[in-house]
């Protein structure tokens, strides 16, 4: 199949073109996190022909997802596959002509540098304000254009991040808003919510990148499917006194503030360890006597009832049954080590 054919029906677009579409192959994109929204902007901009996506995502996909996370299926959740790797996989299924990079990690201020190096544009598709403003921070300091994308229950909600030009997000929520502090795990979340807005924000990627900047909204874009509420913010201009963009306090990029083990979720704890690799077969042997455990490469799963603990490569750990980080804590260090 030709270049030109694949992508035929958006080189006749006039705001792509055949230009445009070769500007897509060259471009350089990261998502981070790739549950309902990240799962929606990969592929959509896979098949779009984005030449590289690099998809960060701390998670595995679980039965629960199945409902709106587009690119999993039942397989990948029996397996527990982290998020990142199935996705690469499904995305190399439909377009084998994009590189894509999975990277089964956490943003956190320790590896964002890394993690983010090269790329040209950032997508959210977080869960939580914490790892956003991270974003928000890195993207302010570097001048990258970013789009925050959210969705709970019925409503979602867009806008795009242009450095210099527009709003950042510390601008309009300089502390997280607390409706928002509601997640898909309390609230619930429609699928066609994810979609709608996910697309929008795709399609604002691919404005970008093809070099038609003036046609970027620069507002904040909500909508709800079921009241069949929209609105939009004026977000076109930085406002002089924002602590990020303005005063360039960088807070969330420095980890001020930042705890060790965080909440992932209802009911779980994940715990944050720096670079402490795992021998799967070695910790899977000891753990037998204690709970049923089974491994592949890219995660260990443990359960000792009420409890279960998925162990990552890198030693991280995401422990469900308790909502106490000290719990969590004392079972990390039991089972795994301290």
């Amino acid at each position: 199949m030709s270049f030109e054919e694949r992508y035929s029906r958006q080189i006749l677009f006039p705001g792509i073109g055949a230009e445009g579409q070769r500007r897509l192959a060259q471009a350089r994109v990261a998502i981070v996190g790739c549950g309902a929204t990240g799962s929606i902007l990969a592929g959509l901009l896979a098949r779009a022909g984005v030449g590289t996506l690099r998809i960060i995502d701390r998670d595995y996909v679980e039965p629960s997802n199945l409902q709106r996370q587009a690119l999993f299926d039942e397989a990948d959740a029996a397996a527990s596959l982290p998020k990142a790797i199935a996705a690469a996989r499904k995305l190399a299924a439909f377009n084998s002509e994009i590189v894509v990079e999975p990277e089964v990690a956490d943003l956190v201020p320790e590896n964002i540098e890394r993690l983010l190096a090269g790329t040209q544009l950032l997508l959210d598709g977080t869960d939580n304000f914490e790892t956003r403003y991270l974003l928000n921070d890195f993207a302010v300091q570097r001048g990258l254009p970013w789009i925050y994308c959210a969705a709970v229950g019925s409503y979602g909600l867009t806008m795009n991040v242009l450095p210099g030009e527009t709003a950042c997000l510390a601008c309009l929520f300089p502390e997280a808003p607390q409706g928002m502090l509601e997640t898909c795990e309390t609230a619930g979340v429609l699928g066609p919510a994810v979609s709608l807005l996910a697309s929008v924000a795709a399609a604002e990627a691919l404005k970008l990148l093809v070099g038609a900047r003036e046609q970027m909204r620069r507002t904040l874009l909500s909508w709800d499917v079921w009241s069949n509420q929209t609105s939009a913010i004026q977000a076109g201009t930085p406002r002089p006194d924002c602590r990020c963009c303005g005063r360039r306090e960088l807070i969330h990029l420095a980890g001020e503030g930042r705890p060790h083990l965080t909440l992932c979720g209802r009911n779980s704890v994940q715990i944050h360890e720096s670079s402490r690799p795992m021998d799967f077969a070695l910790i899977s042997e000891r753990l037998k006597p204690h709970g049923a455990v089974r491994h592949n490469e890219f995660v260990l799963k443990f359960w000792h009832e009420p409890y279960e603990m998925t162990l990552f490569p890198d030693g991280r750990a995401i422990i469900k049954g308790t909502s106490d980080t000290a719990v969590a804590r004392s079972l990390y260090a039991r089972y795994i080590g301290s």
